[in-house]
């Protein structure tokens, strides 16, 4: 059973870090690009950052370009976000998902075949 879970999610002031995790399990772990999307209230979903696990090549969106890094830990099947320099305008829902086509910026969230449950990231102004 493929299995995504995310968890590092919380309430941090603006200006401060976070690092979420998305553990994986259940698929071969190099043969997928996992990504990260978010959706804030009343919003939809936005592709955030994306790494092909085979080649460690990697996206992020024009918003978090340079704050948020993608990485991934092999020996654990576990990808990380790590968020600096928070917004308000970062506060969602981060959800991580798996998809075998290649990572790309612009994070077509149809190819993406499996989901997490979500995280939630609360910037306080």
């Amino acid at each position: 059973e493929v299995q995504l879970v995310e968890s590092g999610g919380g309430l941090v002031q603006a200006g401060g870090s976070l690092r979420l995790s998305c553990a994986a399990s259940g698929f071969t772990f190099d043969d997928y690009t996992i990504a990260w999307f978010r959706q804030a209230p009343g919003k939809g979903r936005e592709g955030v950052s994306c790494i092909r696990l085979s080649d460690g090549s990697t996206a992020y969106a024009d918003s978090v370009k340079g704050r948020f890094t993608i990485s991934y830990d092999n020996a654990k099947s576990t990808v990380y976000l790590q968020m600096n320099s928070l917004k308000a305008e970062d506060t969602a829902v981060y959800y991580c998902a798996a998809s075998q086509y290649a990572c790309s910026p612009y994070f077509r969230s149809y190819e993406y075949t499996y989901w997490g449950q979500g995280t939630q990231v609360t910037v306080s102004s």
